[in-house]
């Protein structure tokens, strides 16, 4: 019998996320039966959506319930197996939460080949983060030559990757970080035309320099401030997706004015498209996708970091510092 070491949801957040919202704990996994295999967790992401998911709320998945294990992809190797699609040694990817051995019949794993190197890069790059950073750009945001594309989280899974892909379909690239460590790799490393620093008191107005005509598309992570300055330079026409809102995550950020009337006239007088999406919409291009950046990355056209964590017990501390913003690169937990 094997024994899986899990971090579960011991109480739902009331606002930040805190320490005792999570507990650790051991627990006696059954035999597998037939159709099901083994895995043994090798890697665990940390992503923005887990918070959603700690609360009790109608969404577009089912929360963690109250005692459940935490809801999170990670990369293992199958250990034992009784599924015919499945070998001992071969080498996975899905949301098994985070613990250290699962389970599977299979739903929802992928198989990983070796254009994922490191293996890592298919929870960041090549994974779900990539996918939402290629599909939401090019599907929604559809990048012209010579368009200005902005995206804040500019150092992130997400965000590097949108900046990087509209460079290279022709588009002049704006990244927003935060402190001068991160705004300098994204413009020396990741080569974003320019970069501003969400941190300094002059943010606003350094956003309009370095958006002199405007911005096309808005590829919107983070909400809150950050977009109050964006929505005034947001050209006609100009495209939004929106696949994150992080700064809204642990509640209310204390400020009580509404401004919503006031971004709805805008959106309305400049024909601004504004579209939310969850990546699962474009699960369908992940083979397009998986061929493209893996390419781009080969001949060094697409850069990436990633801030990796030693042992599953960090993790909750790890997760609260991504959504503060410590995280340099994705992030990702080191299980065995």
């Amino acid at each position: 019998m094997v024994t899986t070491h899990r971090i579960v949801l011991a109480e739902r957040p009331q606002g930040a996320v805190t320490p005792a919202n999570f507990r650790a704990e051991d627990a006696a996994l059954p035999p597998i039966g037939d159709g099901q295999f083994l895995v043994g967790a090798n890697y665990l992401s940390l992503d923005p959506y887990m918070r959603g998911r700690m609360d009790d709320r109608k969404s577009y998945a089912a929360p963690t319930p109250v005692g459940g294990v935490m809801e999170g992809e990670i990369i293992g190797t199958v250990l034992e197996s009784r599924h015919p699609g499945f070998s001992v040694g071969e080498r996975v990817a899905g949301r098994l939460g985070w613990q250290t051995h699962a389970i599977s019949d299979g739903t929802g794993l992928v198989k990983l080949d070796d254009r994922f190197k490191p293996i890592t890069t298919a929870v960041g790059v090549l994974g779900m983060p990539g996918l939402t950073a290629y599909s939401g750009l090019l599907t929604l945001g559809k990048p012209q030559p010579g368009e200005t594309v902005v995206v804040a989280a500019a150092t992130g899974p997400v965000g590097s990757l949108v900046g990087q892909i509209a460079r290279l379909y022709g588009a002049r690239a704006v990244g927003i970080a935060g402190g001068a460590e991160k705004c300098a790799y994204a413009k020396q490393e990741l080569g974003f035309d320019a970069v501003v620093d969400h941190r300094s008191p002059t943010f606003a107005d350094d956003l309009a320099a370095a958006c002199p005509d405007g911005i096309d598309i808005n590829f919107e992570l983070v909400g809150g401030a950050v977009w109050q300055a964006v929505l005034p330079l947001l050209n006609n026409f100009a495209r939004v997706p929106v696949c994150g809102l992080i700064a809204q995550y642990n509640g209310s950020s204390g400020e009580q004015v509404d401004h919503l009337p006031a971004a709805m006239r805008i959106i309305l007088s400049r024909s601004i498209m504004m579209r939310g999406f969850i990546v699962g919409e474009f699960w369908d291009q992940r083979p397009k996708f998986l061929d493209e950046v893996s390419q781009w990355i080969s001949e060094g056209k697409i850069r990436f970091r990633e801030d990796i964590v030693e042992g599953l017990d960090n993790a909750p501390a790890a997760f609260m510092g991504l959504l503060e913003g410590r995280n340099f690169g994705k992030l990702v937990v080191k299980i065995d």
